[in-house]
């Protein structure tokens, strides 16, 4: 019953379709030839359907006995279409390796011409959703030539198409032995599947030579078992990247913020403790000193005690200075003077004899509300510091620019010092971290300019390496969040 069907379905195909042996011999026919299969079945197909007494020059099913393949070709006077042009294919059916029989069937050339058209449309769907693809795409063969790059491709590596399709080597394309490492992992199964790669980090180098980061997805295609050409989705990650970075600067700003909110309480308690004491202190030994005649030892000792006396009342000073919640007195102001009057009170110090000064100020910014006096208080201390790290001889540079989204000033304070650690770096705002020698600093300076700021509701940060500097950027807000009604004059 099964093979009845199966007869009636393969007869009432519109194709011609005969079966034949390795010899030629007719096995099987449809009733859609001009001859029916049951009338020429068993006899030589060169014979009986074109009367030529050896196979045709030009028969598919040659080049299927020899390769193994199918073949598709023209031919002239087929029994479908006498007179015409149609088309055979040809494919081998096989048991145990071996082709035991061969199918063919003949198509009017308007049929292939249909078939070819619809291909044709499929394939250009094809290389628009390629050229039009978010992300890289890129083919080569498994030789390394280049097979398909597309247009964002082109933007990653700065290439254009007809500079890389057919010329440029895939391997061009990584820095070092990157290729052959893809390669590797394609062709192990330790990365998941056997022939695909997901979400592997790599650089692509582009035309300039720069590198870029890339989140790669790749794969092997094959072709009758055999790797046949590679296949990447390339994402760029710059962006992301610096999203990253971005969110991670925030986070630390706000955990510091956190830090300087329960320190500043802490601190503020601290100070008012010891601040009778140590008054106390100072007090009794400069009376024990004027009142009592005493030993030169004794009065060395006791000037010892009234110097550091007076350091602690210095830091209790800072202290209770970084935690005063007292309200900004803010007002329009011009940065750029302000910067200028900070340098004009140090710039003729000893200090800076041998420090050059570079100014690039930004002309006609905008006025910013801040408190001025808190502000160049930020500005001294940064500053001095820079004056220090450089060991008093250098390069002091400093500039100011409107930000990119123009609702912020920038103010950048750079120096050519010893600059500062990658470790150390995250703590510099820390109160009571310094990296100067005992007795020179209190390491409050950084944490009240950092409370300043933050009050201000603006930001600072420091980007430095060791050996090349520390760069200081502030970010000041033309309309701070809460400031409305604050700033005088509105």
């Amino acid at each position: 019953m099964e093979q009845d069907l199966l007869i009636k379905a393969i007869d009432s195909i519109k194709p011609s379709i005969i079966v034949i042996s390795p010899e030629f011999k007719i096995l099987s026919g449809n009733r859609g030839r001009t001859v029916p299969g049951s009338v020429i079945q068993g006899k030589l197909c060169y014979k009986a359907l074109y009367n030529r007494k050896i196979p045709c020059y030009n028969c598919p099913a040659k080049e299927v006995l020899q390769t193994g393949k199918s073949v598709i070709k023209k031919c002239r006077d087929a029994p479908c279409a006498p007179e015409k042009l149609s088309y055979l294919y040809s494919y081998p059916i096989f048991s145990n390796k071996e082709i035991i029989s061969l199918v063919i069937m003949e198509f009017p050339v308007s049929t292939m011409e249909k078939m070819e058209r619809k291909l044709h449309q499929s394939d250009e769907f094809l290389n628009k959703l390629i050229k039009s693809a978010v992300d890289g795409v890129i083919a080569s063969d498994m030789k390394g030539k280049i097979l398909i790059f597309n247009d964002a491709a082109c933007e990653i590596s700065g290439y254009e198409v007809d500079e890389v399709i057919g010329k440029k080597d895939i391997r061009e394309l990584y820095p070092g032995d990157g290729a052959k490492q893809v390669m590797r992992m394609l062709r192990s199964d330790q990365y998941g599947e056997k022939g695909r790669v997901r979400s592997f980090r790599v650089n692509i180098k582009r035309k300039t030579g720069e590198l870029i980061p890339i989140n790669m997805n790749a794969a092997i295609v094959y072709h009758d078992e055999k790797e046949a050409a590679t296949l990447g989705f390339f994402h760029d990650l710059r962006d992301t990247l610096k999203m990253e970075a971005e969110l991670e600067k925030t986070q630390i700003q706000l955990l510091q913020a956190e830090k300087m909110s329960s320190l500043g309480e802490l601190a503020a308690g601290v100070a008012h403790q010891l601040n009778n004491p140590l008054g106390g202190i100072t007090l009794f030994t400069q009376l024990v000193m004027e009142e009592y005649d005493l030993p030169a030892g004794a009065k060395n000792d006791l000037k010892r005690i009234f110097k550091d006396a007076q350091r602690c009342s210095n830091i209790v000073k800072e202290l209770l200075k970084f935690s005063r919640q007292t309200g900004n007195e803010m007002h329009p102001q011009d940065i750029n003077h302000a910067l200028s009057k900070t340098l004009f009170l140090v710039e003729n110090q000893t200090l800076f004899q041998n420090i050059s000064i570079e100014k690039k100020f930004q002309k006609n910014l905008p006025l910013i509300p801040v408190d001025i006096q808190k502000i160049k208080h930020v500005f001294m201390n940064i500053i001095l510091n820079a004056a220090d790290a450089m060991d008093g001889e250098g390069v002091l540079s400093i500039s100011t620019q409107l930000g990119l989204l123009k609702d912020r000033v920038v103010i950048k304070i750079r120096d050519t010092g010893t600059g500062i650690s990658e470790e150390n770096l995250l703590k510099i705002f820390d109160p009571f971290f310094t990296t100067k020698d005992q007795g020179k600093g209190t390491g409050l300076g950084l944490s009240l300019a950092y409370r300043i700021v933050e009050d201000h509701g603006g930001t600072i940060n420091a980007e430095s390496r060791v050996g090349c500097g520390t760069t200081f950027i502030i970010e000041l807000l033309l309309d701070p969040p809460g400031m409305k009604g604050v700033i005088s004059g509105n």
